[in-house]
């Protein structure tokens, strides 16, 4: 099944779909049952299971997981580098680079 990202539709409920299928599939291939996942993760079955059909999980849960899935590198990349697509986006990273607190 193929899914993309639109700008009309719910992308955090669809991104959690595909997350959760691409879980799936990559514990299937490496030829883990959840029990098995569960024990080298210190996620419960249940936890994995329900992440697996809902896309419903912890941040903490999720981590554990694409760690024991051999994704630790790719999971640390995210949000590792400031994403802009205007120039005034791009200033705007640049001014407040050092900021640490919010307005």
């Amino acid at each position: 099944m193929q899914y993309s990202l639109d700008i009309y539709g719910n992308k955090a409920d669809l991104l959690l779909d595909i997350l959760s299928m691409n879980c799936r599939k990559r514990r299937l291939e490496k030829g883990l049952s959840r029990k098995h996942l569960s024990e080298i993760s210190d996620v419960p079955a249940p936890t994995i299971a329900k992440f697996e059909q809902t896309g419903k999980i912890s941040l903490e849960s999720f981590s554990r997981i694409a760690d024991s899935l051999g994704y630790y590198d790719e999971l640390y990349k995210v949000f590792l580098e400031p994403k802009y697509k205007t120039i005034e986006e791009l200033e705007t990273i640049q001014r407040n680079y050092s900021r640490s607190k919010g307005r």
